[in-house]
Order: C-alpha cells, then sequence, then structure tokens
C-alpha cells in the first residue's frame, strides 16, 4: 500500500518547526544579555542545570540499557515481541530526553535578556520570554514529528507487505512512545523533586524567616530555586508534553488500523499534526502588549496567538479529513467533529484552569482573603479549590468522550462500531494538542519570566523592572496551570484509546505465538476477523469479573501512592535544604550584611543528590505494577488497572494542579499590594503574606511534582501494558492457573 502525498506534511512540519526553533533561538541570542551581574547569576544557573541534567541523564540510561536487553530477551529469545521493539523505545527516550535539554538551555539563556528586556519595556520583556518559550514548543513537536515519520518510512520499506504490516507497524511506533514516556516520567518526577525542594527551602528560611524578598541574593537557595525551575518546569514540561503529542499520534495511528480505515487512518493524523505545526508558527508572531497591560491584557495577548492557529488547522483539518473520505467510507465529516470536540474541550479546560488559577478571578482571591485568619484557613481555602475545580473538566471531559465517539460513528450498528468510535476519541486528542507549538510556548515562557524576576531582584535592578517580570511571571503561573490542563486532558483522552490499542497488541500476541483463532460465546472465530468486542467478551472484561474489579483498586491506589511517594520526596529533599540554608545563615557571617556570598553550589548539589536518588522508586513502579498485574491477574486485570488510574488520575491532576496554581497566585496576588502587600506600613512582616507563602509552599508539589507527574503515569502504564501485552498473553494470569491446580 502506497503512501499517500499529503502524510509528508508531518516530516516537512517537523523540519519547518526545527528551522523556526533555530531561527527564535538566535534571535534570543542577539537580544541584550544585560549587565555584569545580570549575566553571571544567569551563568550560575545555567552551569547547575547542565550540571543536573548530566547527572540524571547518566542514571536514565542505565535505566534505559536495562529495559533495552529485556526487549531484546523478549523480542530475540521469548519471541513474543517484533526485532525492531528494543530500537523504537530507545529513540522515543533518546528524543525525548533531547527536546528537554535543548528547551532548558534556551531557558537558561533566555533568563538574564527576558530582564534586560524588561528594562525598556514591558513588551519586550514579554517578546524575549515568549520566544524563547517557542523555541521549546517547536522542538518538541519537530522533534516529535520527525521521530515519528523515520520510524513510519523505515518500517513501512522494510515489514513484509501482509494483511498485517499495518498492525505490526502502528503497535510497534507505540513502543516508541513507552520510551518518550519513561524519560518524561523520570524527567518529571527528578525535576519536581530538585525544584520543589530548593522553593520550599529558599521560601520557608528566606521569606519566612529571615523575612527577606524572593530571589534575594543572600539567600543561599535562590540559585538552586532558579536551576529547579529549568530542570523541572522546563526540561521536564518538555519531556512530559513531548509524550502526551507523540503518544496522541500514534495511539491513534494504531486505532485507525483498528477500525478498518488502513492507510488514511494512520497517515491522518499525522497531516493534522503537521498542519497544527506551521499555523503555531504564524501564531507566535501574533503575541505582543501594550506597557501598561493588564494579567487580563497580557491573557489576551498570549490568546490572540492560539486562537489565531487553533482556527486556522481547525479549518485545514477538515481539508485534511476530506482528502481520505474514501479511507474513511464517508465518515470524513463525523470525524471532522472528533477533532473540534477535542480543540473545543481543550480550550474550556484551559478556560476553567485559568478561572481557579489567576488571581484576576474569585477563587484564587477567595484564598488570599483566607491569610486573615492564618495558613491553616489558606490551606483548607486551596485544598477546596483544588477539589472543587476538578468538577467542569470532568464533565468536560466525559461530554467530549461522548460526542466524539458519537460523531465517529461509534453509537451505530456497524460491526466496527466500537473501533470507529475509539478513533474519535483518539482524534479527538490529536485535535487538543494540534496547536501544541504555541500552547507549549505559553507554558514554557512561564519558568523563564521567572527566572528573570530573580536574575532582577538578585541583580537589584530599579523597582519598575522587578514589577514587570512579576506582571509575566504571574501571567506564567496562570498559562502554565492552563498547559497542565491541556497536558491531563488529552492525557486522559490518548490513555482511553490506548486501552484499544492494547487488545489491538493483544491480538498480534496471538498470532506470534502461531494461534489462529479463539472461541467466543461457543463460536470459534479467525484470530484475523476478530473485533474488539470479541475480545473484550473473550476476556470478560466486565465489572462482575473479580479480576477487573481488583484492577480498578489497583489503579485508583497507584495514583494516591505515587503521589505520596512524590510529595513525601520532596519533604525530605526540602528538609536537607533548610538545614542548610539556616547552617549557612548561622556560619557564614555577613551573609545578611550583603559583604559575603552564599555557598549557592551547595545547595544545587544537595537539590541534585536528593532528586537523583528520590526520583528512582515511583518511576520504576509505574513499569513494574503494569507488568506484575498483567502475570497475576492476566488482560482482564491489566484492563481494570488501567481504568482506575485513568479515572483516578485525572482528577487527582487536575485538583493537585488547580490547588497549587490558586496558591502560588494568592501569594501574588498579595504581593501586588492588596490584603497589605509584603509589609506593613510600619516596616514588619504582614502575617497575612506570611500564611499565603505557606499556602504557597504547600501547594508547591502539588502544582510542580505530583500533579504534572500524573498524567505521564496514566499513559506511561498503558504503554508499558501495550509493550509487553506478547508476554502477558504467553505467561499471564498465574494466580488463575495456581488457583485452578489447587482446585484441581
Amino acid at each position: 500500500m502506497n503512501i499517500p502525498p499529503i502524510f509528508w506534511l508531518a516530516p516537512v512540519g517537523s523540519i519547518l518547526a526545527l528551522i523556526f526553533a533555530r531561527l527564535f533561538y538566535s534571535g534570543m541570542l542577539k537580544s541584550d544579555p544585560g549587565t555584569a551581574d545580570m549575566q553571571r547569576i544567569a551563568g550560575y544557573v545555567e552551569k547547575g542545570s547542565l550540571a543536573y541534567l548530566r547527572r540524571q541523564y547518566r542514571i536514565v540510561a542505565i535505566v534505559f540499557l536495562v529495559v533495552f536487553l529485556l526487549f531484546s530477551f523478549m523480542a530475540y529469545v521469548l519471541k513474543t515481541q517484533n526485532g525492531w521493539v528494543p530500537f523504537a523505545f530507545i529513540t522515543g527516550g533518546f528524543f525525548s530526553g533531547l527536546a528537554g535539554l535543548l528547551g532548558m538551555k534556551t531557558a537558561t539563556k533566555a533568563s538574564n535578556r527576558t530582564a534586560a528586556g524588561a528594562m525598556k519595556s514591558l513588551n519586550e520583556g514579554l517578546q524575549v520570554a515568549f520566544r524563547s518559550g517557542a523555541v521549546m514548543g517547536l522542538v518538541v513537536v519537530g522533534l516529535a514529528l520527525l521521530d515519528i515519520s523515520m520510524w513510519f518510512l523505515l518500517l513501512k520499506y522494510f515489514v513484509p507487505e501482509s494483511a498485517e504490516s499495518l498492525h505490526v507497524i502502528t503497535t510497534t511506533m507505540l513502543t516508541f512512545g513507552m520510551g518518550a514516556s519513561l524519560q518524561a516520567l523520570f524527567a518529571r518526577v527528578g525535576g519536581g523533586i530538585f525544584t520543589k525542594a530548593a522553593d520550599v527551602g529558599a521560601d520557608l528560611v528566606g521569606k519566612v524567616e529571615a523575612g527577606i524578598p524572593e530571589d534575594d541574593p543572600r539567600n543561599p537557595a535562590t540559585i538552586a530555586d532558579n536551576v529547579g525551575d529549568n530542570v523541572g518546569d522546563v526540561a521536564g514540561m518538555g519531556a512530559d508534553l513531548y509524550e502526551s503529542y507523540a503518544g496522541s499520534i500514534l495511539a491513534t495511528a494504531a486505532l485507525g488500523v483498528a477500525a478498518g480505515y488502513g492507510m488514511g487512518g494512520v497517515v491522518a493524523p499525522m497531516a493534522v499534526s503537521g498542519i497544527g505545526v506551521l499555523f503555531s508558527i504564524g501564531g507566535v508572531y501574533m503575541v505582543r502588549s501594550g506597557e501598561k497591560a493588564t494579567q487580563g491584557e497580557l491573557l489576551k495577548a498570549l490568546a490572540r496567538g492560539v486562537n489565531f492557529s487553533t482556527l486556522l488547522t481547525l479549518i485545514a483539518s477538515f481539508g485534511v479529513l476530506y482528502m481520505f473520505r474514501d479511507a474513511f467510507q464517508g465518515r470524513h465529516v463525523g470525524l471532522f467533529g472528533s477533532v473540534v470536540v477535542g480543540l473545543v474541550a481543550g480550550w474550556i479546560i484551559g478556560k476553567i484552569t485559568e478561572y481557579y488559577t489567576s488571581q484576576e478571578y474569585a477563587p484564587t482571591r477567595y484564598v488570599a482573603e483566607q491569610s486573615k485568619t492564618g495558613p491553616a484557613t489558606v490551606i483548607i481555602a486551596g485544598l477546596a479549590t483544588g477539589m472543587q475545580s476538578t468538577g467542569f473538566p470532568v464533565i468536560i471531559i466525559c461530554i467530549g468522550i461522548l460526542l466524539s465517539y458519537a460523531f465517529a460513528g461509534g453509537f451505530g450498528k456497524d460491526v466496527n462500531a466500537l473501533n470507529m468510535g475509539l478513533y474519535g476519541i483518539s482524534l479527538a486528542s490529536v485535535g487538543m494538542l494540534s496547536t501544541l507549538g504555541i500552547t507549549l510556548a505559553t507554558d514554557a515562557y512561564g519558568p523563564i519570566a521567572d527566572n528573570a524576576g530573580g536574575n532582577a531582584e538578585m541583580t537589584h535592578q530599579p523597582a519598575e523592572v522587578r514589577q514587570r517580570t512579576d506582571a509575566l511571571d504571574a501571567l506564567g503561573n496562570t498559562t502554565a496551570a492552563t498547559g497542565k490542563g491541556f497536558a491531563i486532558g488529552s492525557a486522559a483522552l490518548t490513555a482511553m484509546a490506548l486501552l484499544a490499542a492494547y487488545i489491538e497488541e493483544i491480538k498480534i500476541g496471538f498470532l506470534q505465538m502461531g494461534k489462529t483463532s479463539i472461541v467466543v460465546d461457543g463460536v470459534t472465530k479467525a484470530i484475523r476477523e476478530t473485533n474488539l468486542t470479541d475480545w473484550v467478551k473473550y476476556y470478560d472484561i466486565t465489572l462482575l469479573n473479580p479480576r477487573v474489579l481488583v484492577g480498578l483498586f489497583l489503579g485508583c491506589m497507584m495514583v494516591f501512592v505515587f503521589c505520596a511517594m512524590t510529595m513525601n520526596a520532596v519533604g525530605r529533599a526540602a528538609g536537607k535544604m533548610v538545614d542548610e540554608v539556616r547552617r549557612q545563615f548561622r556560619e557564614i557571617t555577613g551573609i545578611m550584611e550583603g559583604t559575603a556570598e552564599p555557598d549557592y553550589e551547595r545547595c544545587v548539589e544537595i537539590s541534585t543528590a536528593a532528586a537523583q536518588k528520590e526520583m528512582m522508586i515511583p518511576s520504576i513502579m509505574a513499569i513494574v505494577v503494569p507488568v506484575v498485574t498483567g502475570l497475576l491477574l492476566g488482560v482482564s486485570g491489566v484492563m481494570g488497572l488501567l481504568a482506575g488510574g485513568l479515572a483516578g488520575g485525572f482528577s487527582m491532576a487536575v485538583f493537585l494542579n488547580n490547588s497549587g496554581g490558586a496558591w502560588d497566585n494568592a501569594k501574588k496576588y498579595i504581593e501586588e499590594g492588596n490584603l497589605g502587600g509584603k509589609k506593613l506600613e510600619d516596616g514588619t512582616k504582614n502575617p497575612n503574606h506570611g500564611a499565603a507563602v505557606i499556602g504557597d509552599t504547600v501547594g508547591d508539589p502539588f502544582k510542580d511534582t505530583s500533579g504534572p507527574a500524573l498524567n505521564i503515569l496514566i499513559k506511561l502504564m498503558t504503554m508499558v501494558s501495550v509493550v509487553f501485552a506478547g508476554l502477558i498473553v504467553a505467561y499471564g494470569d498465574l494466580l488463575k492457573r495456581i488457583l485452578d491446580a489447587i482446585y484441581r
């Protein structure tokens, strides 16, 4: 089967994305780097960030080598996988890590230039920060589409032409998604532990105990805090959304084959994504603001670029689907409806997130108001706000699932209706992430603006410069929360689609074992002629099956245990940081007077060591639990595990992200001069601000460690299940076998 010419939109879009990323990077380097002090501080941050990533990548490389050898054993000895799987896994991890590294390198060089731009005007600071963030967005989509395109062309050439060749190609490519997900989880968990350990230590000792401003150069942890913004919120987030983007395309391609759409079903999501890249580049050029812009006006400036990209991508997507109308058997209009649903659902979730986390709106201001009665009520209000904020996103995702399923023909009477409906759901996730090039730019821009504020504070710039960087930083908190909303929304849709891809891989596993038929409802059916419904019946995937119920409980449990482990990791690492900052204040004379420089490197070393140690167990658990569940409970147990993790993980992620965002911006609302500001008229510390800082400290691991990592956990468990499906088919359901042996 020949590759349609429109496929080339994907590799062309990927190359253009990388070209424009290079142009924006070069433009950032040519902008004013600021004073010698600004460059010196930025140099500290860049050095610490690169040192952390080098150490993390060495450790992750060992894990990848072990998994590569395991996959090679499964492919070449056990024969439960094809021989391409180990190599696809490696490239997924490599490109995910590369995207994070390039984005972080850009961010570390952009912080002082953003601060220097803010010395001239608010718009100039916005331009430098946003276009530097666009480097991250375009690198992510460019490398993802490039890797997907290369693997598709490679496998299309080498996999022998047969009735199963597209099945083999698309399910093999899902392994590339597992590599990306595993690297992303290490990056998110490790980076999140690093940044929040430094942030909590800097806030609790510096702001609360010592009463010095945020990012004050006298605070030993402030460089580590800025390093953390880069390794967690840039490198970690880039790897995170890289795997979200790639996973949605790969899952849709696999389901396109299952739905009977052939080459059209495989190529369409790639082409739609390629078009989204082109219009994302155009949207970047539309972001600009006036000098006296409020946060609301800054949000409108960013929205202008996003809305432009979204509208044009939507129009062009219809053209792509129309070109495949024959492959889609005339259902192209319905499938376009699924794409629209995904885009609209993502936009609405973003707006809901903005409402609950921006200080422009009532929920965050309510959290700030609670500071009048102390930190306890701030924490209660933040928890309640986060819990309440889950309501509408869950409803929107539910509506999105039903509508995209219906538009694609899922409720029809066609024998393949279930597969067609699931293809629609997966295509909705592609629609949601089709403009990731610019939506990720609005996310990556946040930590750059935050670091710019730190740079301005540490180099003692005039008050108006810090006011401008604070305005950009507050906007960044909201856009970061919005980006996390997009990520978890797409994760929910992609993970549901991957459930169906898992069944498709089960079918391939049976064929690799040499089986040609199964018995469904007493009737023998050829495996090549089975559909998803047949396999649901074959494995009794219903709520009345105790293995499914046990799996559901295990999936929900994984969400809570994973969050507990990552939060405790932050707590332990932050404790070490607090002790170190107190020690330096106590033992290094002249710090508070500004006559002696703190030992910044020691704080960076503490966060680095803690992050590397603490990230291993939670990350490895995400691999081990699905495999062990499959070996003990079989396919039905794994389906329950994935469903429980999906439902529990989505709600928990929204709660954690929005609680943390509300606490953070409640603190900034007070720092803008509301409720007494940082200090009272007599110069004493404002207790309202102190209470809000404690709330923000509690929220730090919520929004920057546990919450963002959950959407990766959801998909990684599913990807692991897909990749190990052949092993589970051959050796799974041991518990039943043991019990049957005992019973006999």
